[in-house]
């Protein structure tokens, strides 16, 4: 039995792969449904955690399908029930006032964005909704 020496002239160099970076690409949304940035002015309201019960204005920051973001001073806590009613836009509605009552869980609470809030609550909206008639024309905020 023979032994085979390699030389190292035979001997093919291991080059070193080059990095390359991955293409440049928009900012990838991993959630299952679509946000859409609809500032709609509305009234969130729920309990604290010690059973106090709390109503306070505000604005979405967005919604989809499935929940909503907006900015609170109230202070919920993650698994707090939230119920939001808001004011429709008139666009959406054949210019009839309506408003959007819906609820839902606190998912996520984050430091907010919003200047004079204290923090940034996202929450996943139940499965029932009501879309009944506007009698007060605005919402206070």
């Amino acid at each position: 039995m023979t032994k085979k020496t390699i030389s190292k002239k035979t001997m093919k160099k291991k080059t070193p792969k080059k990095e390359v970076s991955p293409p440049e690409h928009p900012k990838i949304n991993r959630r299952k449904e679509w946000r859409l940035e609809l500032p709609l002015p509305g009234v969130a309201e729920g309990k604290l955690p010690k059973g106090k019960k709390f109503k306070e204005g505000m604005t979405l920051n967005n919604i989809s399908s499935g929940g909503a973001y907006f900015c609170l001073d109230s202070g919920v806590i993650i698994g707090s029930k939230i119920n939001l009613v808001l004011a429709l836009p008139d666009k959406l509605t054949e210019r009839k006032k309506l408003k959007l009552y819906v609820g839902g869980i606190t998912v996520r609470l984050e430091e907010a964005n919003k200047m004079g809030k204290k923090h940034g609550v996202a929450i996943r909206f139940s499965e029932s909704y009501k879309i009944i008639p506007d009698k007060k024309e605005n919402f206070k905020k």
